[in-house]
């Protein structure tokens, strides 16, 4: 199996305006094509987010800002996406500009909606819409060619806006007046068609919320370009094919995961069922001797190990020969969650890397920087930000660390960027429910599955870990919510994000 991650050029304004410019080269049919999907594609994920936080109520409330740029035509058709869903819902329209000014396009984006929307939907003034609350408003007011500062009277209107209660703050593309301290602020922002490095930047952060890239499918005959790119669904299309039907369990790799103390029990447990659940033909697990029985029991599908422990609890420099022993079976290995980091334990991880002759992952415990570049073979680390620190230092990039240890770097976080240092991705995938004990080590398992069945690509393999990671994560608080549910929980969408591809 090759993983081969799919991505897409993160844009600049100047850059995103010269390439719809040459993509569309005046085509005004092609233009409304595009803004139709658009607005589809963000009603459909605001159908589907919003769940995240409370069920839908019965009788949806819709606030759309209209601008009179492409933004408000965007709006106005995903208002109209989310009324055809709802039967009983309705929507008021705040134009932030006259009527007479919408671009032509919008103009005819507004003419559809009120065929659609009937009574439904109506004109309102501002100070109507300061007496309401909505459960979602679309934020279509200003597009990627706004250049701060927002004028003083518009910097009014977005601080009463502000005040309006809204359970789903929706922006087109990226959040009106992005740039200025008075911009609206987003709990979601859907970037259609293109990523602009804007809702990137961590000094908007506050502002952007939630990062959606809406594939609109303008790159697909296009070189993906220079600099970091964008992970998109096609990446888990490898995922999704027919296993080859003369397959054993040889064919989809043997890993061994290495993991697991005393007083962090729970990691190796993790890691391990993710790593099955993540499609691993084999999978030996060297735990300490004393978690053994009831890990075994509790996953009979794992060959367990049983290691010497330090006095701790911790896995003992005594367990290398039981490694290495057995090393000739696997393509792969993870190594260090849960793991500790009493000396004697860090130097068997060590001892560990330098001996055997395997691609491995690193996380966790094992995330030492006297450790991690230990070995010949392709390393993957893991770390979040502040271990990442603790490997590369205050000031150093993940590109640079990477290119400069040889080690593939998953700097997880928002977004995670995943480079070899020549090449560099990055995932919006994810949701805040990640934001709990365990999700790492998950991510680690799936790694470690995937980089066993092609060992001599570590970036595809990790790529793809990691959009999986966070795509099945999205799904799950789509299901779930963000708060009351626990972490082993992701595990059950893994299979549901690779069979139900995402919609274009």
């Amino acid at each position: 199996m090759r993983f081969h991650p799919v991505a897409h050029p993160i844009l600049t304004p100047t850059e995103a305006k010269a390439f719809e410019q040459s993509l569309f080269n005046g085509d005004e049919a092609a233009e409304w094509l595009a803004m139709q999907k658009a607005g589809s594609a963000i009603g459909r994920e605001i159908i589907a987010d919003f769940p995240a936080r409370v069920e839908w109520p019965a009788r949806p409330r819709i606030l759309v800002l209209v601008g009179k740029g492409h933004n408000g035509g965007d709006a106005l058709l995903a208002a109209q996406k989310l009324l055809t869903h709802f039967a009983n819902s309705s929507a008021d329209l705040l134009f932030l500009a006259p009527e007479k000014d919408l671009r032509p396009l919008t103009a005819r984006a507004y003419r559809e909606f009120t065929y659609i929307a009937g009574e439904r939907g109506k004109i309102v003034s501002l100070t109507e819409v300061e007496t309401q609350t909505y459960d979602v408003w679309l934020d279509g007011v200003f597009g990627f060619q706004f250049h701060a500062p927002v004028e003083e009277r518009m910097r009014g209107v977005f601080r009463r806006l502000e005040k309006i209660p809204v359970g789903l703050r929706a922006a087109v593309d990226l959040p009106s007046g992005l740039g200025d301290e008075a911009a609206l602020r987003a709990d979601f922002t859907y970037a259609t068609g293109s990523v602009k490095s804007l809702v990137l930047a961590p000094e908007h952060r506050a502002k952007v919320g939630r990062v959606r890239y809406l594939d609109l499918g303008f790159f697909r005959e296009r070189s993906a370009g220079e600099g970091a790119r964008l992970l998109c669904h096609e990446t888990l299309d490898t995922l999704r094919q027919w296993r080859d039907p003369d397959g054993d369990k040889r064919s989809y790799g043997h890993l061994f995961v290495i993991a697991g103390s005393r007083n962090f029990p729970g990691a190796a447990m993790m890691a391990t069922k993710a790593a099955l659940e993540s499609g691993a033909g084999l999978l030996t697990a060297f735990v300490p001797e004393s978690l053994l029985p009831a890990y075994a029991a509790q996953v009979p599908e794992a060959m367990w190990v049983g290691c010497p422990e330090t006095e701790s609890g911790g896995i003992s420099l005594e367990a290398l020969h039981l490694v290495r022993e057995r090393a000739e079976r696997a393509k792969a290995f993870v190594i260090g969650p849960g793991m500790g980091r009493e000396p004697e334990t860090l130097a068997f991880i060590k001892e560990v890397l330098k001996t055997v002759d395997l691609p491995a992952v690193i996380d966790a415990d094992a995330l030492q920087p006297d450790i991690v570049t230990k070995g010949s073979k392709p390393r993957i680390v893991t770390p979040h930000a502040g271990e990442f620190k603790r490997l590369a230092g205050e000031n150093k990039s993940a590109e640079d660390y990477a290119r400069q240890t040889g080690v593939v770097t998953v700097l997880k976080g928002v977004p995670t960027r995943i480079t070899d240092g020549t090449t560099s991705y990055l995932s919006m995938a994810g949701s805040p429910v990640l934001a709990r004990g365990g999700s790492g080590d998950m991510l680690s398992g799936m790694t470690g599955t995937l980089l066993a069945q092609d060992p001599e690509n570590p970036l595809g393999a990790a790529a793809t870990a990691a959009f999986w990671h966070g795509t099945a994560a999205e799904a799950w608080a789509r299901t779930s919510g963000e708060t009351a549910v626990r972490s082993t929980q992701l595990l059950d969408f893994l299979s549901k994000v690779i069979r139900t591809p995402r919609v274009s």
